[in-house]
């Protein structure tokens, strides 16, 4: 009796142990499977870190060729009767622009040329004279030509220049000398009646007096360099109208001012002018 007692404690004892080391064996792989997809996992992790650091310096690369094509494309010159004349970041002022230019004006601008005209000619008419009638902005390719009535800058028959001129030339005088490479001609132009007195002979003298006088304003007094300035005298013989009328005689005396800029650089000054 007794030693079946024992041997039945032996045989329970041995089994227990038996289930243990099974259980055991068994915690053990699920511990070794468990690190083994843990390690898989990290290096799967590493590896989509890399790709994912990878694909981000490329967009970094992407975006910085986007926004240097963006720079190049905004100062891009666009050519005007081949001619290069203006960058794109100037067309998108140019256009804000032509938003505040009389409507009936802009649907008469069928060309770039066209549109331009009315940009430059409205912000250098704000920026000179608010007397609509009094200046006369136009623009063939890059030269720019401003024709200022006599009635704003003499008296009839006169050379000497008005003190109401100085509003106009002075901020004549800032535009050029906001560009050391622009070059300018200041053109005398009459009407047809003939002059004849002691101090013209005739209106050659006049227009070419004229010119001078205003010339001399623009060095002497707003430190224009000489060296960029050009005086001209045209007599009767450019008229913009029929010398038939009054109204036309007058619209036939003016100075021109013939200026020489950049344009992209002339429009940026008139956009700054205007903004301050």
């Amino acid at each position: 009796m007794k030693k079946l007692l024992i041997t039945s404690t032996l045989s329970v004892a041995l089994l227990t142990s038996c289930v243990s080391k099974k259980k055991y064996v068994a915690l053990e792989n699920d511990l070794s499977s468990t690190k083994s997809v843990l390690s898989k996992t990290q290096v799967e992790k590493e590896e989509l870190e890399s790709k994912m650091a990878k694909i981000e310096a490329r967009v970094t690369e992407y975006n910085n060729k986007i926004s240097s094509l963006k720079e190049i494309n905004d100062s891009q010159m666009t050519s005007v009767d081949g001619i290069a004349v203006m960058s794109n970041n100037t067309k998108k002022k140019m256009r804000a622009t032509l938003k505040n230019v009389d409507p009936a004006k802009l649907a008469g601008a069928k060309t770039l040329q066209d549109s331009m005209n009315l940009a430059i000619s409205y912000k250098l008419k704000k920026s000179i004279s608010d007397e609509e009638g009094d200046v006369d902005v136009n623009i063939d390719k890059t030269v720019v030509m401003i024709n200022i009535s006599d009635k704003l800058l003499f008296n009839s028959g006169s050379y000497r220049v008005s003190s109401k001129a100085n509003t106009v030339l002075a901020k004549l005088a800032e535009v050029i000398n906001s560009e050391s490479s622009m070059e300018v001609m200041v053109e005398g132009h009459t009407d047809a009646r003939s002059i004849n007195t002691a101090m013209f002979k005739d209106n050659w003298d006049l227009s070419v007096k004229r010119a001078t006088s205003v010339v001399r304003i623009l060095q002497n007094k707003y430190n224009v360099d000489p060296a960029k300035l050009i005086a001209s005298g045209r007599s009767s013989y450019l008229p913009l109208v029929e010398n038939d009328t009054r109204d036309n005689r007058a619209k036939n005396r003016r100075t021109k001012i013939v200026i020489l800029p950049n344009l992209d650089k002339f429009f940026a000054l008139l956009d700054a002018e205007n903004n301050l």
